[in-house]
């Protein structure tokens, strides 16, 4: 029964999205004050419906209804109740009802927080964002019903979860992802908001500001988190592959930091006002893009879900749809959009434009490695874009982007004097050359031209960084109220960027720092790696609640101190899928990481060493980025009353 109700749930919320595309959207342009305030009951009774839609979903995980199909595929009676209850979005089905969700969610909170802004412009953003509810829920009931039964005959237990979706990373990956992806849909609608009033001022940018970095804030947290899931659970030792879906979210994450900046000059001098509509716009579709990757089945990865040609149709018919509609619109209205501030060369707003333009290029070679080998597909030829390409052409201009950052954040608006940025550049150099020392002599020995150069540009965003919250302080009477009056946004910045620079000092560390082997070694075998010595201890039989395993438990002797490792071999039960669990030793510095292979001989197993230097740095730098957007949102001037003229524009409508 609750099944039903919630399958009928869905298709109501349908009905009440498509009802709110359009009631909500011509009051705007008739200036009906009825129809306009229909936007926010209507949005919030489609979240509690699609809300009521997944509780129901996962009460049927919960309680092992094999009746349900989707269940039954993807779930077990002995699988952990955590894992039953994160099941829900383990496949394409229930992931898709949670991007409904999480979209819906987003809507909610935009009809409750923009109580500032005139109820017409909230119900155009509010249309917008139920149009693409009205996609991705005809999406779900008419190609991808988690609903669907196996009457009068199922089964009495389940498949199992995919092994490598039962673990913690999995439980927490998705939803901060699509947090992410589906955020960013609500600068799309207050663009999409923009061109139909055709009016943008600096209200707007500093109210939709916020928006766009939480939605880049979580877009972040789930990139990393991908990484940090696949360096532990594949076994492979590593944190980034260049995969079309990892490749998928990447894309959005470059517009999107792009957005930021140009959100950031729209709200301060008004300039960049049709690139900040248009990267809106295009942030968006490339998360539609992704979905579109993921869920198509034109490629095969551990990480995609689908592999139905109608789904892709579908799914691609929707992109079209949103993408050309789009940027007609955009053709039609941008003109309107213009851009009333002024700069000079040496200035601000010129290194955030070449800040983007770097950006842009970079996203444009991801695009090009992922939808090239697609592209040669479909006319039957097989092209293989791989690491080596995205290695050797990406840094062409995040290397440049990297230098940039340590000096446009400085700068002043409209005009900067020449010796004032000579005298601030070489103090930098300074300061920047005392810093790589200490770090060759505290953190690591520089031995790879790249480790080198790297370090250099990281510590050049560092003392950037520092040199610039000295200048700030330096002529107050007390440096300490100084600092305290500094705005969040400020200091969500540097964050941000000091974030950016420890990710940087991981990457290259962990790529050209650290060291591997494969070898066969027997129980009570040691050898000899790196600065350790491993001893393969013992092995033991274990059972897990859905599986069994071989344990090979590792001596490892690191200095003065005596570390145990243990690596497993499991067999789920359901499936008979053999998979490989690493053990891993984290460290600041350093990670050991074992993963036990198969068995060679009678007594000898293969295995895999590792020691990683430096990777938790890719991860914390991650989050050291998103607390620096955590920060830059509690700013209080996203929080002032904005002026009722922002977007009120329904006679030009």
């Amino acid at each position: 029964m609750i099944v039903e109700i919630a399958h009928y749930a869905l298709y109501l919320s349908l009905l009440v999205a498509v009802v709110n595309v359009v009631v909500p959207l011509w009051g705007s342009f008739k200036q009906n004050p009825i129809l306009i305030s229909f936007a926010r009951p209507a949005t919030y009774t489609q979240f509690y419906l699609v809300l009521l839609s997944f509780v129901g979903l996962v009460y049927a995980f919960a309680t092992d209804d094999f009746s349900v199909e989707y269940v039954a595929s993807h779930s077990y009676s002995k699988l952990p109740m955590i894992y039953k209850l994160t099941a829900v979005w383990g496949s394409h089905e229930g992931s898709l009802l949670l991007w409904v969700l999480i979209l819906s969610g987003w809507s909610a909170a935009v009809a409750l927080l923009s109580r500032t802004l005139p109820d017409i412009a909230v119900a155009r953003v509010l249309s917008v964002m139920a149009l693409i509810s009205v996609g991705f829920i005809s999406f779900t009931v008419f190609t991808s019903n988690p609903f669907e039964r196996l009457l009068p005959y199922f089964p009495i237990d389940g498949r199992d979860l995919n092994p490598l979706l039962q673990d913690f990373g999995f439980i927490i990956h998705p939803p901060f992802l699509y947090m992410g992806y589906v955020g960013f849909a609500v600068a799309f609608s207050f663009a999409i908001a923009a061109l139909i009033g055709g009016e943008l001022d600096s209200a707007w940018a500093r109210w939709s500001r916020p928006w766009t970095v939480a939605a880049w804030m979580f877009l972040t947290i789930g990139i990393a988190l991908g990484s940090w899931w696949a360096y532990y659970e594949l076994g492979w030792g590593g944190w980034w592959f260049w995969d079309p879906v990892e490749n998928a979210s990447f894309m959005p994450w470059l517009t999107g930091t792009a957005l930021i900046h140009t959100l950031a000059a729209s709200e301060k001098r008004g300039v960049f006002k049709t690139w900040t509509v248009f990267l809106a716009l295009l942030t968006f579709s490339l998360s539609l893009l992704g979905t579109f990757i993921v869920r198509s089945g034109v490629i095969t990865s551990v990480h995609s879900f689908a592999q139905d040609p109608v789904r892709g149709m579908f799914i691609l018919s929707f992109l079209m749809i949103i993408v050309i509609g789009s940027l007609v619109l955009f053709m039609f209205r941008g003109g309107a959009v213009k851009s009333t501030g002024k700069f000079q060369l040496l200035s601000k707003e010129t290194f955030l434009l070449l800040n983007n333009l770097l950006l842009s290029f970079a996203f444009l070679v991801v695009l090009f490695g992922t939808l090239f080998p697609i592209i040669m597909e479909a006319f039957d030829k097989s092209v293989s874009v791989g690491a080596p390409y995205f290695n050797k052409v990406f840094p062409l201009f995040t290397l440049p982007l990297l230098f940039l950052v340590g000096i446009g954040h400085w700068l002043h608006w409209k005009k900067h004097p020449v010796d004032r940025l000579l005298k601030n550049t070489r103090n930098i150099l300074v300061l920047c050359v005392l810093l790589v020392g200490l770090m060759s002599v505290v953190f690591y020995s520089f031995a790879n031209t790249y480790i080198v150069l790297g370090v250099m540009i990281g510590m050049w965003i560092v003392s950037s960084i520092i040199h610039d919250i000295f200048n700030k302080t330096q002529h107050a009477s007390s440096r300490f109220d100084a600092l305290k009056k500094l705005k969040p946004s400020y200091w969500g910045m540097h964050l941000a960027h000091l974030g950016l620079a420890v990710t940087l000092l991981g990457i290259l560390f962990v790529t050209y720092g650290s060291k591997e082997e494969l070898i066969k070694l027997s129980p009570g075998e040691t050898y000899e790696f790196a600065d350790l010595a491993v001893t393969f201890d013992s092995l033991q039989q274990v059972r897990g609640s859905n599986y069994g395993a071989t344990r090979g438990i590792f001596k490892v002797k690191e200095g003065s101190s005596l570390l145990t490792i243990k690596s497993e071999k499991r067999r789920y039960t359901a499936s008979g899928t053999v998979m490989t669990e690493a053990g891993i030793n984290p460290g600041f510095t350093r990670d050991i990481y074992i993963s036990l292979g198969e068995p060679v001989s009678d007594t000898a197993w293969s295995v895999r060493l590792y020691r990683k230097a430096y990777v938790r740095w890719i991860w914390l730098g991650a989050l050291i980025m998103a607390l620096g957007g955590i920060v830059a949102m509690s700013d209080k001037r996203y929080r002032l009353k904005i002026k009722k003229k922002i977007i009120n524009t329904g006679a030009t409508g």
